[in-house]
């Protein structure tokens, strides 16, 4: 009587082991290669599209392209009243202002009476801020959400994009964005 069952070949046997090691090796290496959390905008380089914001509060002007090339760098915040980190970054604006950082402000689908109270509970560092209820400035200038911070030379051109809120440990990089934005 002979064995009836097929020969299996030694490639079949192995593939199955050399697939799951090749998937190993890669997940090794994805754990220890840092990723790149940078995220490359399109809009650096490029100059602030035109706009004309009404003011968001009483006490602040509203905020157009032309205020934005003075001459001199200067901050942009997108933010908001109804954005927690934007609460969580209101030292570091204050911060800034005291080192004579000019900050506007582009205040995000909010009302003015939601936006005082905030403004009044976490301080006020803008020059200007412009209201932005339909974020066609916040999309124009590429922010897809709130905080953000962009450095804005003196001729009107994006030159530094900051996503999230800025922490204690941003501000010196912040600082040196603002001053590489001179020359």
């Amino acid at each position: 009587m002979s064995d009836q069952r097929p020969k299996r070949s030694g490639l079949a046997i192995w593939l199955p082991l050399a697939l799951f090691g090749a998937f190993f090796v890669l997940v090794i290496v994805g754990l220890y290669r840092p990723a790149d959390r940078e995220v490359a905008s399109a809009f650096i380089g490029k100059p602030l599209p035109q706009f004309n914001l009404p003011a968001a509060t009483a006490d602040r002007p509203g905020l157009t392209t032309a205020e934005m090339k003075t001459g001199k760098p200067r901050l942009l915040n997108v933010f908001a009243s109804w954005c927690v980190p934007c609460a969580v970054e209101a030292p570091q604006l204050a911060a800034l202002t005291q080192q004579g950082v000019e900050i506007d402000g582009v205040a995000i689908r909010d009302r003015k009476e939601d936006l005082d109270r905030f403004l009044a509970s976490y301080g006020n560092p803008f020059a200007r801020i412009g209201k932005d209820d339909l974020s066609e400035v916040q999309l124009g200038i590429g922010s897809s959400g709130v905080p953000e911070t962009f450095v804005i030379d003196g001729k009107g051109v994006i030159r530094y994009q900051h996503i999230g809120e800025i922490r204690p440990e941003d501000v010196p990089m912040i600082l040196e964005k603002l001053k590489e934005a001179q020359s």
